[in-house]
């Protein structure tokens, strides 16, 4: 199964060994509850999926890579106690609590959650030493006389053995005990994921245009070659890092990364000729209307790959922009609406917002909640500032009319920008195939299709109709109420 597959199947494991009967007690006792063991290839995101559940069910989390990991650490050190037996007093070899399971006390000590689920990866990987242990801990959940805590789940994960040699094979009666879960790349579902963290456009047309190169691992008379999910996702990172500080974004940069030489030579000619599209066919120009017969003829002309490349750099641009006009939305409505009862205002209410929204803003890893945490801190701020240069009440309102004005201004010229980006498609590509993936792309972007949806775009709704993607409509984010910004 496909990695989205994969997180349903453990998240409706959790859910059931969380269930309990009317009278508090386990629905699966806690000795029938067999660890899962994810079965896949480095780098699909067995990892992200699990930490992902436990966010999700507002769980515990704890990871642990098991091959960093000595029969010490994990069983706890040894240490000489007195016991009586018979009236004899005897030295007996005990343990001390493993790190592991002391680490899930730890966090349910910070979290104050009761429940969570340890995450055990390279499962298959152990040392010779710990194999062992780690065969009565799949079992019985312990390590030596210390048991995981009751309602923490035991998630596990490891590689197949062509991919680590270091793979120890489980047995029948070791795998009858343990809830397997094999799970194989995928690109429809990894690019889904590329598009919600918003990996940089290029990866994402270059594999649209080649997704053979999404996932491959060859044997060479040199090793091993290979690509993985989580490279592309490094390098997209590193990408838009050195593009941000003026670094060049070259073949010694993607090697290290693409640790396939045909596929890192592959893309980094790629990357080049992107960012020539992106000149040659005047991007801005499209997006304000004001495109050349030229571009158009060559558009219409061009090759397939060619196109696509051209379709992401168009995407790419009002996803960002809309990804702004989004959150300066969601973040004035909100200050607004709290600063209604705020009122009358001063710079000890404002510094307590201040304040509340940096606190809001370090306690969540959500990128989306942490951007609006930190765009409602940054204007509570400059409240603030206006109110210590002397502004009263009335004044930091016209100033915020003032923002709004801007926001709805901006917020026009981006539907005038979409308006005119379906012009060029009509022109150079009339209702083809590319059409029909303009379309779909839009649909399928978080921040764009938000954006349609509140604010609207005929040109979509008329494409989308007529190239019948009503379905896919209903999948979009839930509508982002117009703002009632002059009520102040």
């Amino acid at each position: 199964m496909h990695i989205q597959e994969a997180k349903n199947q453990i998240r409706n494991a959790v859910i059931a060994y969380g269930t309990k009967d009317e009278h508090g007690r386990w629905r699966i006792p806690i000795e029938k509850q067999r660890p899962i063991f994810l079965v896949g290839a480095p780098g699909i995101g067995k990892t992200a999926i699990v930490e992902q559940i436990a966010s999700e069910l507002d769980l515990g989390f704890v990871s642990y890579a098991m091959t960093h990991h000595t029969r010490q650490s994990a069983l706890g050190l040894p240490f000489i106690e007195k016991k009586e037996y018979g009236g004899k007093e005897y030295s007996v070899s005990e343990y001390t609590m493993s790190e592991i399971i002391a680490s899930v006390y730890e966090e349910m000590k910070a979290t104050s959650k009761e429940m969570g689920i340890l995450f055990l990866d390279e499962i298959n990987c152990v040392s010779e030493t710990l194999a062992p242990s780690m065969l009565q801990f799949l079992q019985y959940k312990t390590f030596g006389r210390h048991k995981v805590p009751d309602g923490w789940i035991v998630v596990t994960a490891g590689n197949p053995p062509e991919f680590n040699d270091s793979v120890r094979e489980f047995d029948i009666a070791m795998l009858d005990r343990l809830k397997k879960i094999e799970v194989e790349p995928d690109f429809e579902v990894w690019k889904g994921f590329a598009v919600k963290n918003h990996v940089h456009p290029v990866v994402l047309s270059y594999l649209e245009i080649k997704n053979q190169y999404f996932y491959r691992v060859t044997t060479t008379v040199d090793g091993k070659s290979f690509v993985t999910a989580r490279a592309w996702d490094d390098l997209s990172q590193m990408i838009f890092l050195y593009e941000e500080n003026h670094l060049p974004v070259n073949l010694d940069l993607i090697s290290q990364y693409v640790q396939d030489e045909e596929i890192a030579k592959d893309f980094a000619n790629y990357y080049d000729l992107y960012h020539k599209y992106e000149s040659d066919y005047q991007i801005v120009d499209i997006l304000n209307g004001e495109v050349k017969e030229e571009i158009v003829n060559r558009a219409s002309s061009a090759r397939f790959d060619e196109r696509l490349s051209l379709i992401s750099l168009l995407l790419s641009t009002l996803e960002t922009e809309a990804l702004q006009v989004n959150l300066r939305q969601d973040s004035l409505r909100t200050v607004l609406k709290e600063i209604r009862q705020l009122s009358p205002l001063d710079a000890d209410k404002l510094q307590a917002k201040v304040d509340l929204w940096k606190m809001k803003s370090e306690l969540t890893d959500a990128k989306e909640h942490v951007d609006l945490a930190f765009a409602c801190m940054d204007l509570y701020e400059e409240l603030l500032k206006e109110t210590k240069s002397g502004k009263d009440e009335e004044q930091l309102k016209d100033g915020l009319r003032t923002r709004v004005m801007k926001l709805k201004e901006d917020t026009a010229l981006l539907k005038q920008k979409l308006t005119n980006v379906f012009v060029f498609f009509e022109k150079a590509f009339a209702a083809g195939q590319e059409m029909l993936i303009l379309v779909s792309e839009l649909t399928v972007r978080p921040a764009v299709s938000a954006f349609i949806y509140a604010h609207g775009c005929d040109k979509y709704y008329e494409y989308n109709q007529q190239l019948l993607f009503t379905d896919q409509q209903n999948a979009l984010n839930e509508r982002i109420d117009a703002l009632d910004m002059l009520e102040i």
